[in-house]
């Protein structure tokens, strides 16, 4: 996930502290959810290529794994992937709309 454990005073308002015994012993600070999905772009990449290369079906496999992921959450999820995937939003949209029917419409 790309977080980093820092000492409890080096804590800003956005990272988590953790304590033991009432005693603050890290802070682990999460990167922020664009990044991650840049990250998990990246490990796409590696795992299949050139995302704008693959097949159909392979893309569509792509957009399950991201959806699983959390990428849809992000602002600019769609935006992002489509370019990453080299297709327009409107196709990630179908492709999102035909795994959702395919597992019955949850």
């Amino acid at each position: 996930m790309g977080a980093s454990l820092l000492p409890p005073e080096q804590a800003r308002g956005d990272d988590v502290v953790l304590s033991w015994e009432g005693r603050e012993v890290v802070a682990v600070r999460l990167p922020h959810l664009a990044d991650s999905l840049e990250h998990i772009l990246a490990d796409l990449r590696r795992r299949h290529g050139p995302l704008a290369e693959l097949g159909r079906k392979e893309k569509q496999t792509v957009v399950r794994i991201l959806e699983e992921r959390g990428a849809f959450s992000v602002r600019h999820g769609v935006e992002t992937v489509a370019s990453a995937l080299g297709v327009s939003r409107f196709t990630v949209y179908n492709y999102l709309n035909r795994e959702n029917a395919a597992r019955g419409g949850e």
